[in-house]
């Protein structure tokens, strides 16, 4: 390093995920000196995107576990007699069984480069194409110099097109000049919505084109996949974060245009808004009216509580049953608006899905979602940069050894980094992937299922080809968990035309493959050679090229108290959890001990 950091700050932060990276544009925005450092070479943490050649050196790293060696062999000498070490993790334990697998027509991608691929600096070491299993039957295309010449390379974004519809701070009047891609913006804020066409949508062909995986290479730097899969409600607390931090100027959104629902073996298209519900083709008369009238009743439910009373202690999906609506509203409203367990879910938390997501309709779009362009990894380094602008320093593949800690007053005093330097500082925010097991030996962590398909059509084709589609596959069995469908297009710019990006995410039960394939062989057609005999029913839907599945810690909602001897001012932020939208990262509650002061709030 060629020079030191200075010695001392207000605040050190460890790690660059959504909560960190909030936090830290927060202190830095109220004046207090932030240092915000990263062991990794990306910014986000588990909330980070990659491009193709990124995410299969993230498979390999995340595969062979290696020890991190660049440490500085002398740090104890900085300890003085009346302090303490906490020792933080070198190694990242928070994702398990990673196993990817390529699907597509393959030949060989030996020597071919990401388009517009720089020389590769020495960065991870190590190509990414090892390590990604293959279909049993077919051999995995080398790909060695492929990654080597283009990991580095942070992905093109593609020029933004401007925007000019209005919004008034108080509500929500937009115009939008395509389906689901309206432009905000407003005198006190804006949420920038990428145009979702650059062009009007082709009537896609009978036949989809072929894609080989050595295009999926060469257009890698076109792919931006994210490993945390979520959706912004319009009226959640990120945007409502976004907006009034004014952090929203760093960002572009799109619509998700569909809700889709998975019922007796078929994807359908679920009617939300009142436009969509008395245009739908798939209700009859009678279930438009008794939909409505529900719909009706949830958004002001408080004040009907005769209505419910009697089915407090009830199942959500108990009290549908009693409202005489028919099993396909039920299934409509249970899985595809509320979002909630059948089993799991009582009857007032249904009710308040019901209603969050009821509320959000209308602000951006026909669905309460947006997606920000060039994917979910996005956002925390929009933190980022604001944190910078007002004065935070940034160090990425920036290793912290230990926390300093007072033996006497128990408070931590400063960090010592991986180069030996001593850094004091006031507060402490650390990642929980960091946290050693002496200290986190008493938490009981959950466990997130993953899974990102590279696929060739939508699960359910329309004349646009440009859609952004949430899905909720029910469980087969009663207490499993529900499975989480985003199905992104290419004008997201996560991935490249032709094809689609699609997250499964649901709580663990077992390995990701295990938990998330049943769901993948439902809605998609695996190309296996030993498949040559097909029904025609499985060739209409659409193929997997390449699926990457894991299991990610969910580190969320933990008690403080679980904490072993963590001093009084140092504060843990949590990884992603599984939940569909983001305000476990702005509700935790370090967020208001650091920036709940008065100046702090006046300024933000």
């Amino acid at each position: 390093m060629a020079d030191n950091l200075p010695a001392e700050f207000d605040v050190v932060v460890v790690g660059t995920g959504l909560p960190e990276s909030i936090i830290a544009a927060a202190c830095a925005r109220s004046g207090q000196r932030v240092l915000h450092v990263d062991s990794r070479n990306y910014y986000g943490g588990n909330w980070a995107s990659f491009s193709f050649s990124g995410l299969l050196s993230w498979i390999k790293e995340n595969q062979e576990k290696s020890e991190n060696s660049d440490e500085c062999e002398d740090w104890k000498k900085l300890i003085l007699e009346n302090e303490e070490v906490i020792s933080l993790n070198k190694k990242d334990k928070t994702i398990e069984h990673v196993e990817a697998f390529c699907f597509g027509d393959q030949d060989s991608a030996k020597d071919v480069e990401e388009a517009g691929a720089l020389p590769k600096l020495p960065v991870f070491g190590a190509s990414g194409a090892e390590g990604v299993a293959q279909d049993p039957n077919k051999e995995c295309p080398p790909l060695d110099s492929a990654v080597a010449r283009a990991e580095s390379c942070e992905p093109e974004k593609a020029a933004s097109v401007d925007t000019a519809s209005t919004v008034e701070e108080n509500d929500t009047e937009v115009n939008c000049e395509n389906e689901g891609s309206p432009s905000v913006s407003s005198s006190e804020s804006a949420l920038d919505l990428g145009k979702a066409e650059a062009a009007p949508s082709e009537v896609s062909a009978q036949e989809p084109k072929k894609i080989m995986y050595s295009q999926i290479v060469r257009e890698g730097r076109r792919f931006n996949i994210d490993l945390v899969s979520k959706l912004l409600y319009s009226r959640g607390l990120l945007i409502d974060l976004l907006i009034k931090s004014n952090v929203s100027r760093y960002a572009e959104f799109k619509n998700a245009t569909r809700i889709l629902a998975f019922r007796e073996g078929k994807v359908e298209q679920v009617p939300c808004s009142r436009a969509d519900v008395f245009n739908s083709r798939q209700l009859t008369m009678v279930e438009k009216r008794m939909l409505m009238k529900f719909l009706t009743f949830c958004l002001d439910y408080e004040q009907h509580p005769d209505e419910f009373q009697d089915y407090k202690n009830s199942t959500f999906a108990q009290f549908l049953r009693t409202r005489k609506l028919t099993p396909s509203l039920q299934h409509f409203i249970l899985h595809s608006i509320a979002m909630v367990s059948e089993t799991d879910c009582s009857t007032v938390e249904g009710l308040q899905a019901t209603r969050k997501f009821l509320q959000c309709l209308g602000r951006y779009g026909n669905t309460p979602f947006l997606f920000p362009l060039y994917g979910q990894g996005e956002i925390p380094q929009c933190f980022c940069r604001m944190c910078a602008v007002f004065g935070g320093i940034y160090c990425l593949r920036h290793s912290v050894q230990c926390l300093v800690v007072d033996k006497e007053s128990g408070r931590c005093k400063a960090i010592i980094d991986h180069f030996g330097q001593r850094i004091s500082a006031n507060y402490f925010i650390v990642e929980d992937s960091y946290l050693s097991e002496s200290v986190c030996r008493n938490v009981c962590y959950r466990q997130i299922s993953r899974a990102v398909l590279i696929t060739d059509q939508s699960v359910l084709k329309t004349d646009s080809e440009q859609q952004v589609s949430i899905l909720t596959v029910p469980p087969v069995d009663l207490g499993q968990p529900a499975v989480c469908v985003i199905e992104l297009c290419s004008s997201t710019m996560t991935c490249m035309k032709d094809t689609y990006l699609v997250h499964l995410t649901c709580p663990s039960t077992k390995t990701a493959r295990e938990d998330l394939e049943p769901v993948v062989q439902k809605l998609f057609h695996l190309n296996t050679e030993a498949e040559k005999e097909t029904e025609n029913e499985e060739l209409e839907k659409p193929r997997v090229l390449w699926a990457v599945y894991f299991n990610m810690r969910d580190s969320s909602g933990i008690d403080r108290n679980s904490y072993s001897n963590l001093p009084s001012n140092v504060y843990v932020c949590s990884g992603p959890d599984s939940a569909l939208g983001n305000d476990c990262a702005v509700k935790q509650e370090i967020i208001c001990l650091l920036i709940g002061q008065k100046d702090c709030q006046d300024k933000k």
